[in-house]
């Protein structure tokens, strides 16, 4: 006769035999992360339309983003306590779980015609809050799945998926808002949840190894919370690497920003149409290539390589107003981008305590993101009331940097892509000569071992 325990014994036994492991459970979980991402980029999409038709207000209009955005923020030194408390699959169970049931109440209010504008908001907000839990938890849970000497590998697949997701969502919203309408689009968002939910269920993560560091940090939910930024202060090498991300966002959000009204400063809409896409070809062709590749073997130095190489590319995307060459010098400048932060991405998970790393990445993207509203905020003001003055016919500027660049619409912006380009520049220099940087692959030890433990 068999006991009960032995039965239950052999259905965990049976049911992990079966259940994807290793790189495998890696690859099964990104892509429905990436679907998940692709449903929310849709709804985004399609709810910036639908407050802007009704609106006609940009304010309210970038209210969708804010909304999108700051809860995550705001929210991730404690999402990243709770995903060290919980299990990274839990806690990744309960975000997508969350945003489902915000987006399943948009859908319901939408079918139903009875959405307004102040459901907009709070709802977005509300699954941006559970959405808080996603990245620290999938980040910890790579570490436990992939083998260290791979994870610049993983994070080129992340980043890959991420640039799809980016990409096709606003190709795909704009077919879809015509065809199916916004009740369509959310319903759609939804079911995107639910295929990321069942990829979850046919896995199992591994707990993350004990560390003294991380007994000894446990405590009150806030304290767990603070214990993220003091892991990162004691750590000069960690902690100079955040800063550079964080600057590097706050160029990366000014172009983000501003590349629009340059290429109209001389081209049509469907050719900036044509410069987009080039650009996201970019964004595609370097996560690819990281996937493949893997990196150097330093990774430090291709964090600082890729930031060199858009320092230097700005400088040549400013020159003319020239859609083919602000074309081939975004491609350049997002072919860098997955480089740098898969890089990046693999040494903090190779060197932060398995059991820490849930709130040690989520103060990093705390930090890291806080640079880009400020970003945003201050290119408008920049261009309008600086740069773009600068260089208009007879401005002060017009007859000495003008004949080099050019006078006249969209010149004053291409002024401050070169500025920021030589500030790229200026900062990678900078970081060049911060020992603790340059050696913090080899004077921190490695956290994880190079082959994770196997899922129970």
């Amino acid at each position: 006769m068999i006991a009960p325990g032995d039965l239950r014994a052999g259905e965990a036994a049976a049911e992990s035999s079966v259940a994807p492991r290793g790189f495998t459970a890696f690859a099964t979980v990104l892509f429905g992360q990436v679907v998940s991402m692709l449903g929310s980029g849709l709804t985004g999409f399609a709810l910036g339309v639908w407050v802007y038709q009704r609106t006609g207000s940009a304010t309210r209009f970038a209210l969708v983003t804010l909304c999108a955005m700051l809860p995550v923020v705001a929210l991730s030194p404690v999402a990243g306590a709770l995903v060290d408390r919980w299990d990274r699959r839990k806690a990744m169970l309960v975000g997508d779980s969350g945003s489902a049931l915000a987006t399943l109440a948009l859908a319901g209010l939408a079918w139903s015609g009875r959405l307004e504008l102040w459901h907009v908001y709070p709802l977005l907000a509300a699954g941006s809050s559970f959405a808080a839990l996603q990245w620290p938890a999938f980040s910890a849970a790579t570490t436990l799945l992939v083998p260290r000497r791979h994870l610049a590998r993983a994070g080129g697949m992340t980043q890959l998926g991420v640039a799809a997701a980016q990409i096709l969502a606003p190709l795909l919203a704009g077919a879809l808002v015509g065809a199916v309408g916004l009740r369509g689009v959310v319903l759609l968002d939804f079911a995107s949840f639910l295929v990321a939910l069942l990829t979850l269920a046919l896995v199992r993560f591994p707990p993350p190894p004990l560390t003294a560091e991380g007994r000894a940090a446990h405590g009150s939910l806030l304290a767990e919370a603070r214990q993220g930024w003091l892991y990162i202060r004691r750590r000069p090498g960690l902690r100079a690497m955040l800063l550079l991300l964080a600057a590097a966002n706050f160029s990366l959000a000014i172009l983000q920003v501003l590349v629009t009204p340059l290429v109209l400063g001389f081209a049509s809409v469907e050719v900036l149409g044509v410069v987009l896409g080039v650009a996201g070809c970019g964004m595609l062709a370097g996560s690819l290539a990281m996937s493949v590749w893997g990196g150097p073997r330093r990774r430090v130095h291709g964090i600082l390589g890729a930031l060199l190489g858009q320092g230097l590319i700005l400088l040549v995307g400013g020159l003319r107003p020239n859609a083919a060459l602000v074309a081939a010098a975004a491609f350049v400048f997002l072919f860098a981008t997955p480089i740098g932060e898969a890089c990046s991405q693999a040494i903090w998970q190779s060197k932060v305590a398995p059991d820490l790393q849930g709130r040690v990445f989520a103060v990093r993207r705390m930090v890291a993101w806080s640079t880009l509203p400020l970003g945003y905020l201050l290119a408008g003001p920049l261009a309008d009331h600086v740069f773009v003055p600068l260089l208009l016919p007879g401005g002060p500027l017009a007859d000495s940097v003008g004949r080099a660049i050019g006078v006249g619409p969209g010149r004053g912006i291409a002024l401050l892509f070169l500025v920021l380009g030589l500030l790229v520049l200026a900062t990678v220099a900078v970081a060049a000569r911060q020992p603790r940087l340059l050696h913090v692959e080899t004077e921190l030890p490695d956290a994880v071992p190079d082959t994770p433990p196997l899922t129970p």
